[in-house]
């Protein structure tokens, strides 16, 4: 019995004990038996999903990417390449944005016949496509942004009426100046911002929206301020046509820029191919408009002297240090202090020019207002072509962001 225990343990008496192989193959396993039962449960789970589509799929902000589209022997990269340099020249037309000016300007003093073309018609018809381009660059939200700055806004008014009118005193007083020019340059401090800060402020690459809003209060406020602060500080009344004021603003100022806004929300792909052109023809319509006021007081201007020049020169100077200086000082942000600077130092100066000749006996009390529009529209480019190429930080970032 022990023998027997101690050969069945035995490692050789196993071995012979084995059975012999089969010679039959292996039965095939499942392919069942390659995974585990969750992976099965998934398996199962995924083929059931390419059957079981949804009815109504919940909407996504992610839009599909798009294919390069081809259209004849253009193509996207072809069109790239020509966007480029559109917006290449266009850049570099809106940085001599001074230069141009300066030769309308120019121009309309040596040969003023040279803008016998120019009509009214013409004249807003041009500012009002420029406005319209100017919307484009904006959005509601940034209009209502614009409207959400209420120390800004409130800041460019009060400088507006406090820092132009004071200057026009100011300097009359220093340079002595004859009481028919001091009356001028009086009223063009007192008249309301013009529409030429808007297209400086949107070639500047400033606060296009708030500027749009500082206009439009400052003018809409012009049927009061304008009267009041004139017959305070010239010592005669004007008096202001409050339903035109309030149509030329609608029609030259908030129509356009609501306008090009709605085309940029709903519109982009217009927006994308206009878009470069608008700064050229802003400056066009700038220097054009400068040598067209030029060339109506060509005369008036080579009789009045340097006197005049020198202290409409000073008057705008003014405007535009004190506007960017009180404003930084106020904690307001490079971008919206370069816009009440732009916005306090340029004046309305064809409304000044229109009160002069209506509500002043001696002609030569429209001269301040006419040499007016020359001095700000060059002092305002030059800050353009400056600030232009100098964007602020915060304004870097974001772009940098986007």
């Amino acid at each position: 019995m022990e023998w027997t225990t101690a050969k069945s343990h035995s490692p050789i008496y196993a071995l012979l004990r084995r059975p012999p192989p089969s010679n039959r193959p292996p039965p095939p396993r499942s392919p069942k038996s390659h995974f585990s039962p969750i992976s099965i449960k998934l398996n199962n789970l995924q083929s059931q999903s390419q059957f079981r589509k949804p009815l109504f799929a919940a909407p996504t902000s992610r839009r599909p990417e798009s294919k390069p589209t081809h259209c004849g022997n253009s193509s996207n990269a072809v069109n790239a390449e020509e966007r480029s340099w559109i917006e290449a020249a266009g850049e570099a037309v809106s940085t001599a944005f001074p230069v141009w000016v300066a030769l309308g300007c120019l121009l309309g003093l040596l040969r003023p016949s040279s803008f016998n073309w120019v009509q009214p018609k013409l004249t807003v018809m041009g500012i009002t496509l420029t406005m319209l381009g100017m919307g484009m660059t904006l959005t509601f939200d940034d209009l209502r942004g614009a409207l959400a700055m209420p120390k800004e806004l409130f800041a460019g008014f009060f400088l507006q009426y406090s820092i132009m009118p004071l200057s026009g005193y100011i300097v009359s007083k220093l340079l002595n100046l004859p009481s028919y020019y001091a009356a001028g340059l009086i009223l063009v401090g007192c008249c309301p911002g013009g529409t030429a800060s808007n297209i400086v402020t949107y070639i500047a690459r400033g606060n296009v929206a708030l500027s749009v809003l500082m206009t439009a209060a400052s003018t809409l406020s012009a049927v009061v301020m304008t009267p009041f602060l004139t017959a305070k500080l010239a010592g005669q009344y004007v008096a202001v046509d409050a339903a035109g004021l309030f149509m030329s603003t609608l029609q030259v100022v908030l129509l356009p820029v609501l306008a090009g806004a709605f085309l940029n929300q709903y519109f982009r792909g217009l927006v994308k191919i206009v878009c470069p052109v608008m700064p050229p023809i802003a400056v066009a319509t700038v220097a054009i408009l400068c040598g067209n006021a030029i060339a109506q007081s060509s005369s008036a201007i080579l009789t009045s002297g340097l006197q005049v020049v020198l202290a409409v020169a000073f008057l705008h100077t003014s405007g535009f240090f004190f506007g960017y200086v009180l404003s930084r000082m106020l904690g307001i942000d490079v971008s919206s202090s370069r816009t009440i600077s732009i916005e306090v130092g340029m004046q309305n100066s064809v409304l000044g020019v229109v009160l002069a000749t209506q509500h002043f006996g001696n002609p030569l009390t429209a001269v301040p207002c006419a040499v007016s529009s020359v001095c700000h529209s060059i002092f305002g480019s030059a800050l353009a072509g400056i600030w232009r190429r100098d964007i602020p930080k915060k304004d870097r970032d974001e772009k940098q962001d986007a």
